[in-house]
């Protein structure tokens, strides 16, 4: 194996690699704004509006992501609708993710025991600081290691966004394959690259969740002994 002429090409990989962080960023920040929102509709909302969430979630759950993309990049020109290859890439993540991150969510949400959220509420909190802190941290503490190795997946899954031409790492890795005839050198560089983002999403995850479940514990904690703690007018 040579690699002195794919590692002259090592800067349109790493731009490469870096398109590739933006697309999974965008796409991660949506589809679970996305999934969040369909879930609370589906466990939560009226019949009809649980009913079209079904629907979504199935549709996309049960396709192909690369099809997704075809749809979306080739079909809605049809239309009257022109995407970028980039836009129709971001869209059909997003709403992959979305479908995938909806049930994920509402599992989290229906493992809340109904008589928690009646006891927020006996407590004299609003309906939103009853969703907020009693509902979402706690669901998603249950959800998270199965959420964050979707999200995982999801960053893997823009590889195939090359499909529509779509700027990112495996497009970069095509375009200097077909130009120095290096396949096997060329693509041990992009799985090197890819297992390189996908640790650092992993450890940013880790991250997340040590500072937000530990913060929510400790708050917990010192709230709990609050309450122990009888005050001058109790003395």
């Amino acid at each position: 194996m040579t690699f002195g002429p794919v590692m002259s090409r090592l800067p349109e990989l790493l731009d490469g690699a870096l398109d590739t962080l933006v697309l999974s960023g965008q796409s991660i920040a949506i589809g679970l704004a996305i999934g969040l929102s369909v879930a609370l509709v589906r466990v939560n909302g009226p019949r009809w509006a649980n009913i079209a969430g079904s629907i979504y979630v199935e549709a996309f759950r049960n396709t192909p992501l690369l099809v997704q993309l075809f749809l979306l990049f080739f079909a809605l020109p049809f239309a009257g609708l022109r995407l970028s290859a980039n836009t129709a890439a971001v869209i059909a993540i997003s709403l992959n993710l979305g479908a995938y991150s909806t049930e994920i969510f509402r599992a989290g949400l229906l493992a809340i025991p109904k008589t928690q959220i009646e006891a927020g509420l006996a407590l004299g909190m609003s309906r939103f600081q009853v969703m907020r802190y009693v509902v979402i941290v706690p669901a998603l503490r249950i959800i998270y290691p199965a959420l964050t190795g979707q999200l995982t997946l999801t960053l893997l899954g823009t590889s195939l966004v090359s499909a529509i031409s779509a700027t990112d790492l495996t497009l970069a890795g095509s375009m200097i394959e077909s130009q120095t005839f290096r396949s096997l050198e060329t693509f041990i560089l992009v799985a090197i690259l890819y297992i390189a983002m996908t640790f650092a999403f992993r450890l940013l995850y880790w991250a997340i969740g040590l500072w937000l479940f530990r913060r929510r514990v400790h708050t917990g904690d010192a709230a709990a002994g609050m309450m122990l703690v009888p005050g001058k007018a109790d003395l």
